[in-house]
């Protein structure tokens, strides 16, 4: 049964009040899109970012969403050229009228919509997100996704978004790599020394150097006191499925 099938249109519209007003200064504040550390690593232009929860939308969706012809509008640039945080915000409702209240939109707009969570906020939601990479949400779990003018319903697109390292040419033939390789993270804190395996490596022409982890992923490593990160090359393919 859908997400959608659950909620009668009473809680929909009860829904959609509730994130009009999470909107309003009074309203929760959305999680940091992204907050990075750089210091004190191997290569001087490494970025290591914790990707907080977001989705992604379909231009037809920003319009259901936020009224028709609405764009996203950017507020905050990211790490990579050409990607932000927009303003808008949706509230993501999974089983059982769980929700999570102000979920940023990242631009630019997708073909497919997508929300991106942490293992802890997929089980807040009750919903079961499979660790997948970008782009690849055939087969996953869907949510409702509500914004001040509209109810959007997804039928698959929750995932939690498999750690990544992006990287230009350039990087990938100092590292050893290329595109569709996997390497490992290693990151010293005075809490605890981790290793992440695994981690996509996504090279093209101009990306820069920049590591994608979750939230529970950061805070697991204590990578805001990390006192040295270390991206390494890992020896055959990745160890998990995604």
């Amino acid at each position: 049964m859908s997400v959608a099938a659950q909620l009668d249109r009473s809680v929909i519209e009860s829904i959609v009040r509730q994130i009009v007003q999470a909107q309003s200064p009074r309203g929760a504040t959305p999680s940091t899109p992204t907050r990075s550390v750089s210091e004190g690593l191997v290569k001087p232009n490494l970025v290591v970012s914790i990707s907080a929860r977001h989705c992604h939308l379909t231009d037809e969706h920003v319009e259901i969403l936020f009224g028709p012809g609405a764009k996203l509008i950017p507020e905050k640039p990211l790490y990579q050229d050409g990607f932000y945080a927009a303003e808008q915000t949706v509230m993501v409702v999974g089983p059982r009228r769980r929700m999570l209240p102000t979920v940023r939109v990242l631009g630019p707009t997708r073909q497919a919509s997508q929300v991106e969570l942490a293992f802890t906020d997929a089980i807040s939601l009750g919903i079961d997100a499979p660790v997948r990479h970008s782009g690849n949400i055939r087969g996953t779990p869907g949510c409702v996704l509500v914004g001040p003018k509209g109810v959007v319903e997804l039928s698959e697109g929750v995932i939690r978004a498999a750690r990544h390292v992006h990287m230009n040419h350039r990087d990938a033939e100092q590292y050893g790599v290329k595109n569709g390789d996997f390497m490992k993270l290693r990151i010293e804190s005075p809490q605890c020394t981790v290793v992440l395996e695994d981690l996509l490596v996504r090279a093209d022409g101009t990306s820069k150097l920049e590591v994608h982890i979750d939230t529970d992923e950061g805070n697991a490593c204590y990578l805001d006191g990390a006192t040295k990160v270390e991206l390494l090359k890992q020896d055959g393919g990745c160890k998990c499925k995604h």
